[in-house]
């Protein structure tokens, strides 16, 4: 693993753990096992670490809508098996994409997080829309997954979820009968 991967995935816990304020660069340095000369030659500010984080996000959320559009399952399933991620791993699209929402609104993030957000939301509903033959199908689809992602992320799933096989069964009546009209 690079010292710049290092730094990321750093940065990354901090945030996630511990929350924006905590993520100084300093902490960084010192829990990647940098130091901060080695971090500010990655990432000269606070600025360009934020930019670092939302292109590994990028990175990764792309990289996930490919694999969800060729899933041998089909998109929608892989779609919404992925939708509640053990959110306590220690890496991967999951924990980025939380650290990216962490700092989404800050002043470092706020040119550039609502374009990578969008473009990997994109990404996903293009999987889903090439699979599902249309948009309104496409989007019911990316909701009930958001919507399970969501339920992960505030603890609520715990209250009893429901098996992604019951989820596809009870879809499958809207997603399999005739295309929505579309005016």
């Amino acid at each position: 693993m690079t010292a710049r991967d290092r730094v990321l995935d750093a940065y990354e816990r901090l945030l996630v753990d511990a929350g924006p304020a905590a993520a100084t660069l300093d902490a960084v340095s010192a829990t990647a096992g940098v130091s901060k000369g080695g971090l500010l030659y990655h990432f000269p500010s606070k600025e360009a670490l934020v930019r670092g984080l939302l292109e590994r996000l990028r990175h990764r959320g792309l990289e996930d809508a490919e694999r969800i559009r060729t899933a041998p399952e089909g998109a929608t399933a892989a779609w919404l098996r992925t939708s509640s991620p053990p959110l306590h791993d220690d890496s991967g699209l999951s924990r980025t994409y939380v650290a990216a929402l962490r700092v989404a609104g800050s002043e470092d993030a706020a040119e550039h997080a609502p374009a990578v957000f969008a473009e990997i939301d994109d990404g996903w509903f293009t999987a889903l829309r090439e699979q599902l033959g249309d948009a309104a199908r496409a989007r019911l689809v990316q909701l009930v997954g958001d919507g399970l992602y969501l339920a992960a992320l505030s603890g609520a799933e715990d209250a009893g979820p429901v098996p992604v096989e019951d989820l596809l069964a009870a879809l499958g009546p809207l997603l399999d009968g005739p295309s929505p009209r579309t005016s």
